[in-house]
């Protein structure tokens, strides 16, 4: 990844491939297709959190409210960009999932949501100011320590679709019964054909579609009540600080940047998987960038009664499908999320939809982001059993608050906050040991070894000519990537394994040094 390039080195503004302008109806269209693409994961963490907090529909309806004004505005600002402020990629902004267990946690130690908001807001700045030594330090995050805190976000996520499942509260008659796991049933199985049989369209809005279905037979069997829609205006601005002042308790705000930094090694994988995308060169300096986008909006939301934003991985995908992409079809979608968010009414129609059917969706929601760790661990290299025992311990340690939430009890509340979150848990676990493993006392620890893709240091061997990768292209008999960089070429089977060996023991750092390996 150059290092000294300008932000805009592969093009001029305004002729780069993000920078396509479409015509309105096309622009339109694919903004609308950008929010529904996320819409079921926007809305799902205010719900949690709403649930968490004991919120009525009225308070629940206005963090969802809040999520799509301040996930608009977060868009809207990444997308289209100010100077130093902005990736400029069609990346679409919302409320993260990475930072639910440690909210529920803080709201569960009493802290409160005025503790979870001001935890966001010092987390926030602090990763802002850290952006551009952040983008130079993404060794310390390879995909043994980003696949692990994401698997574990997804296990933490799991009892939350249990329990809405079953109903949401533990003190309601009907919790539990048949009845709710029913409806839940038939979200998910909605979610499931939908998927296998809707057709491009309707399957990458399978969990959208299936809560409306979900939504529609607890409507019909008198599960839902909608009698309160309607009630209050049907358009208002957020009200800043709704909840109160925010509080800022040490022990909140050190495991909200846990999640903050998380959130920053979440959204530089989501750039530079959109660079590859849209074929546009990035540098730190364009990452660092768009990391003060995602750390200003997240500094901002709670202002606006909203928690830390990040890129949605979902969105980049459906880049990938379209080819969509202009950066200006996200921007107006940002600006239609900010449009909604002004519309009361729809969050209460959101808030009243019940919770087993949110359930029967949260088992794909979330699993989907176990799934994504799990593809990350894929990538990770096992061999010597080092990176094996990161793994380990650190989903051990996740799991812990899960399967033994008293686990901390004894512990000082600091360490209670900071640990009682699974992810918090797995992260700290992760980041220690693989330092302990695979940093500590190693000059040149090259980024396969702990399971990394070093970015332009690729070679082909004759059995992977056929693999290549989005961009790839070949020019007057040259293979290309996707950033203009000729990707080396083995002319043997043997040649490939031996430049690879050499790689990974840091003796080759740089395509030249690969060209020249293969050439003799």
């Amino acid at each position: 990844m150059p290092s000294s390039a300008s932000p805009a080195l592969s093009h001029e503004r305004g002729s780069r491939p993000e920078d396509e302008r479409l015509g309105a109806g096309r622009t339109v269209a694919y903004a609308v297709q950008h929010i529904l693409t996320m819409y079921g994961g926007l809305i799902a963490v205010p719900l949690v959190v709403g649930s968490a907090a004991g919120y009525d529909a009225a308070t629940t309806a206005l963090l969802v409210a809040a999520a799509l004004f301040v996930g608009g505005f977060a868009t809207f600002l990444q997308a289209w960009g100010l100077p130093r402020i902005g990736s400029q990629l069609p990346l679409v902004q919302g409320v993260s999932f990475t930072g639910i267990a440690t909210m529920l946690s803080v709201l569960a130690t009493g802290g409160g949501i005025q503790s979870v908001m001001g935890s966001i807001m010092v987390a926030s700045a602090f990763g802002f100011l850290v952006a551009p030594f952040f983008a130079r330090v993404l060794r310390f995050f390879p995909p043994v320590v980003t696949g692990s805190i994401i698997t574990t976000i997804g296990i933490t996520l799991v009892p939350v679709a249990a329990s809405w499942s079953m109903g949401g509260d533990e003190k309601a008659p009907g919790y539990g019964s048949l009845g709710n796991i029913a409806l839940a049933g038939v979200t998910l199985l909605a979610v499931l054909l939908l998927s296998k049989f809707g057709g491009a369209v309707l399957s990458r809005l399978a969990i959208l579609v299936a809560i409306v279905v979900g939504t529609v037979v607890a409507w019909a069997t008198g599960m839902a009540d909608f009698s309160h829609v309607g009630q209050g205006p049907w358009v208002a601005l957020p009200s800043p600080f709704h909840f109160g002042a925010p509080t800022f308790h040490m022990a909140a705000i050190v495991a909200m940047g846990i999640v903050i930094l998380v959130n920053m090694a979440e959204t530089t994988a989501d750039i530079l998987a959109l660079s590859e995308i849209t074929g546009s060169r990035i540098n730190s300096a364009r990452i660092a960038d768009g990391l003060r986008a995602d750390m200003l909006s997240s500094a901002v939301a709670p202002v606006f009664n909203s928690f830390t934003q990040t890129a949605f991985v979902q969105n980049v995908g459906l880049v990938a499908i379209t080819k969509v992409k202009s950066r200006y079809v996200v921007a107006l979608g940002g600006v239609f999320m900010v449009l909604l968010g002004m519309l009361p009414v729809l969050g209460q129609v959101i808030a009243a939809i019940p919770l087993p059917v949110m359930g029967g969706a949260g088992f794909v929601l979330f699993g989907t982001v176990m799934s994504s760790g799990i593809r990350t661990l894929a990538r990770v290299d096992y061999r010597g059993g080092m990176n094996l025992i990161i793994v380990a311990v650190s989903l051990s340690f996740g799991m812990v608050p899960i399967v033994v939430p008293t686990f901390y009890d004894a512990f000082p509340d600091w360490v209670g906050i900071i640990f009682s979150s699974g992810i918090s848990s797995a992260a700290v676990a992760a980041l220690v040991l693989n330092f302990f493993f695979n940093e500590m006392g190693r000059s040149r620890r090259t980024t396969e070894a702990m399971g990394m893709n070093t970015v332009g240091l690729r070679v082909l061997s004759p059995r992977e000519a056929g693999a290549l990768q989005d961009g790839d292209q070949f020019v007057d008999g040259r293979l290309l990537d996707a950033q203009g960089q000729e990707i080396p070429f083995a002319s043997s089977q043997e040649q490939y394994e031996s430049v690879r060996e050499r790689i990974n023991a840091g003796e080759l750092t740089s395509l030249e040094d690969i060209r020249r390996a293969v050439d003799n």
